[in-house]
């Protein structure tokens, strides 16, 4: 029974980094080009130097998504973009495009290739052709049951790799044409204007004026506005199903999703692994998801097909039941204070919780707020990025996070 490799999402350097300390084995991320989250912040040439040194310092992998369906104009710069790759020694490219894969193959060039969810794999003849054409890896559909997961495990030597966190795309596989057509953002090209979660009104051609609700709620319908995908307590079945990697969406998501989401999934792996016999899922687990930005959590397809249960037809709005406050900079033994860079409001007497890596979290009052660059006693810091000194009752390290739960 292998231990499957937990793969988090990077946006930008400083979620990359986050990712790695809290967990992951591989984070996988994106250029300035190619890649499917234009929104997101995503790497420069310089960037993704670093942030290959710095996984690989770290016994991590990087994966880049290369995985856009192309237009003509899209592929001028790509063979140059792709021979920086390989120079700064990306573990794999994750590709969708049969033309990108003939340029990777006509320029040479020599990184392992994982087939993006984007080519809707899901039957074990689309992952022998897809071995055949010199693939390590095939990211499998989320349109898949666990049942049908072994199906094709049993049929190939290939890896799979499944996503088990994150939202779902109403559409195949992120195939979808919505947004092109309502917002002109072409989301096979990394511009989704994620028109699944508008809200709708059915109209009646003859009265424009007229708006009905497609349920009987005054706020109208949100039909195509799917829960987030947590598989959390499905992670022994998994592992049994014989895959290779699990994934958590989420590369436009906060730090504080990252870190919390990669620490969870890592704490549950590593704790199955260490008895598997006497493996009992902790309920606490699942609790700790559900302090970070969600829109409620289905299983997706892996138990049974969807059903209306799995989506939430009232709001598209996430639950959040934390805010994310700042980041742990350093921690000063001689005062026993954190520097902590301040990324959301807070005041003095505010009960905060700090998370780190390891799954522990405590619960900390402010009694004091120090303002780092005046010395001084302050009541609050408003200011995105500043620098604070607050008390902390036991030894933090940089990259904990600090939260607080809302009122």
């Amino acid at each position: 029974m292998k231990k499957p490799e937990l793969m988090a999402p990077a946006g930008d350097l400083e979620k990359l980094k986050l990712a790695v300390l809290y967990g992951a084995d591989a984070v996988y991320c994106a250029g300035q080009d190619y890649g499917l989250r234009e929104g997101a912040g995503n790497l420069t040439i310089e960037e993704l130097k670093e942030a290959v040194e710095f996984a690989h310092s770290h016994c991590s992998r990087i994966y880049v998504t290369v995985n856009i369906i192309p237009h003509n104009q899209d592929l001028e710069h790509l063979p140059e973009y792709l021979h920086k790759l390989e120079e700064l020694g990306v573990d794999a490219l994750i590709i969708a495009d049969p033309g990108v894969l003939k340029i990777i193959r006509d320029q040479q060039i020599r990184i392992p290739l994982h087939l993006s969810t984007q080519a809707n794999t899901v039957n074990h003849a689309s992952v022998s052709f897809w071995a055949e054409q010199g693939f390590e890896r095939v990211i499998l559909a989320r349109e898949l049951s666990c049942q049908e997961i072994s199906e094709i495990r049993q049929q190939s030597e290939l890896e799979l790799e499944i996503f088990v966190h994150g939202s779902m795309c109403i559409s195949y596989s992120g195939r979808c044409l919505l947004s092109n057509y309502l917002a002109e953002r072409d989301a096979n090209r990394g511009r989704c204007a994620h028109s699944c979660r508008w809200q709708y009104y059915l109209v009646e051609a003859k009265r424009p004026d007229e708006y009905f609700p497609i349920l009987e709620d005054e706020r109208g319908s949100y039909i195509m506005n799917s829960r987030d995908l947590c598989l959390i307590e499905y992670l022994p079945e998994i592992v049994q199903a014989g895959v290779d990697a699990i994934k958590i969406e989420g590369r436009m998501k906060s730090l504080h999703y990252v870190a919390a989401v990669t620490a969870v999934y890592r704490k549950v792996l590593d704790s199955y692994f260490q008895d598997p016999e006497n493996y009992q899922f902790d309920e606490k687990w699942y609790n700790e998801l559900q302090k970070v930005t969600n829109r409620g959590f289905t299983s997706g397809f892996f138990l049974s097909p969807p059903g209306p249960e799995d989506h939430n037809y009232d709001s598209s709005a996430y639950r959040r039941d934390y805010d994310f406050i700042g980041l742990v900079r350093e921690y000063l033994p001689r005062s026993g204070e954190a520097l902590v860079e301040v990324r959301n409001k807070l005041y003095k007497g505010n009960s905060v919780e700090i998370i780190g890596p390891e799954f522990d979290s405590f619960q900390l009052e402010l009694d004091y707020i120090i303002d780092q660059e005046s010395g001084e006693s302050v009541e609050t810091a408003p200011h995105p990025r500043q620098l604070i000194r607050i008390p902390v009752k036991r030894a933090v390290k940089p990259y904990y996070l600090l939260r607080r739960q809302k009122e």
